[in-house]
């Protein structure tokens, strides 16, 4: 147990982050292991690897993605701002260059390789993004010499145009929507809000029109007959297969055919071997920590502290929405993980980027702290 007369900086930082945030995400990453151990193997097994082969790799992903999360949690709002900007520039570069170096699969250039390992730098600029928009925005309200609204304007086109052609809808409208989100939490008039939706419905129209796998997705969805809905039916047959409390942990037979049961469809998977309650509990597990993550938003005074984990956890939560939505055929399918549950080393590494970030920013401090955070960073004439 530390003590609150210890002033080391782990006494510090235990003393001032949200310890039941930090319980919510160890539950996720513990679940993750025990339901990819259901959902791994025969995936692997179809793919001539070893059977714990995706477990194995996700354990390995996973050390580094603490020592990434509990680190970055440690740091000050300056240099949290910087991190994020390191980041985005750096995560920028590498889309960019994965259009003329990276492997192109399943029609779209939306990876790198590092050696022997692949790296999706998509997920990397997501959190980055959040908190620099949140910057933008915060110093545009504080500031009027400074145009943060403006750099805000321009950073969305800059960051989503580069997803778009790689392409990548589903990062583009997460990235959109929760920027959509920041824009409104700011303050600005509902005149913009709403043009910005329109906006938005103009996008949908034109993906759907221009490109081939928006419009086979979309009409996938709304209409069964019009191509191979195999996964999604597949995934909707598990919750009814597995009913209230599942067929037993390693007696399921949907992940044996399902292509994606590791990633995509890993709610399905669970809710036939664990049960509908495990999936409920899994859904309360998920909901508490937005919910945390909001209360503590709510309750900063620091209006870039406020908007950045705001922006954090609805990225977050509207993930793991979008996914589990996927699987219970409410959406088209979108290729998104649920955060902390699916295997994907480039997903866990980026989540554990992001809710450091949402730890550190969450952190109770002095207000003479923030203060001086920010003269830092823009000093007065």
């Amino acid at each position: 147990m530390v003590s609150r007369a210890e002033r080391s900086a782990f006494g510090d930082w235990w003393w001032t982050v949200d310890r039941l945030l930090l319980a919510g995400l160890a539950i996720l990453m513990l679940a993750g292991l025990v339901f990819l151990m259901a959902g791994g193997p025969p995936v692997a097994e179809r793919l001539g690897l070893s059977t714990f082969h995706f477990v194995n790799r996700q354990v390995m992903f996973l050390v580094p993605a603490l020592f990434i999360m509990i680190p970055v949690s440690f740091l000050s709002l300056r240099h949290i701002r910087r991190l994020a900007l390191l980041v985005y520039a750096v995560g920028m570069a590498l889309i960019l260059l994965a259009f003329q170096y990276g492997p192109e699969i399943k029609g779209a250039h939306r990876w790198i390789m590092i050696g022997p390992l692949g790296l999706q730098p998509s997920e990397f600029v997501k959190p980055a993004f959040v908190v620099l928009s949140a910057w933008a925005f915060s110093e545009g309200a504080r500031r009027k010499d400074v145009p943060g609204t403006l750099l805000a304007f321009l950073l969305l086109p800059a960051t989503i145009v580069p997803l778009i052609l790689q392409p990548d809808f589903g990062q583009t409208m997460l990235v959109t929507i929760v920027w959509c989100g920041l824009f409104f939490i700011a303050g600005l008039h509902w005149f913009w809000v709403m043009g910005l939706g329109g906006a938005g419905l103009v996008g949908i129209v034109a993906a759907y029109e221009f490109l081939p796998h928006v419009r086979a997705r979309i009409e996938r969805f709304l209409d069964k007959d019009s191509g191979d809905t195999f996964q999604v039916d597949t995934a909707m047959e598990s919750f009814s297969r597995g009913g209230w409390l599942g067929r037993g942990p390693g007696e399921g037979t949907v992940k044996r055919i399902l292509p994606d049961a590791h990633t995509d469809f890993i709610f399905a998977v669970t809710a036939e071997e664990f049960g509908i309650i495990v999936c409920i509990a899994l859904l309360v597990v998920f909901a508490f920590i937005v919910l945390r993550g909001l209360t503590l938003a709510r309750r900063n005074e620091d209006t870039f502290c406020r908007l950045a984990a705001t922006g954090l956890i609805f990225m977050f939560g509207l993930q793991a929405c979008i996914n589990m939505m996927v699987n219970v055929h409410l959406m088209p399918a979108k290729g998104m993980t649920l955060p902390f549950i699916s295997y994907g080393g480039s997903s866990l590494l980026s989540l554990a980027l992001g809710m450091g970030f949402l730890i550190a920013l969450t952190r109770r401090r002095p207000r003479a702290e923030m203060l001086d955070n920010f003269n830092q960073d823009w000093p007065r004439g």
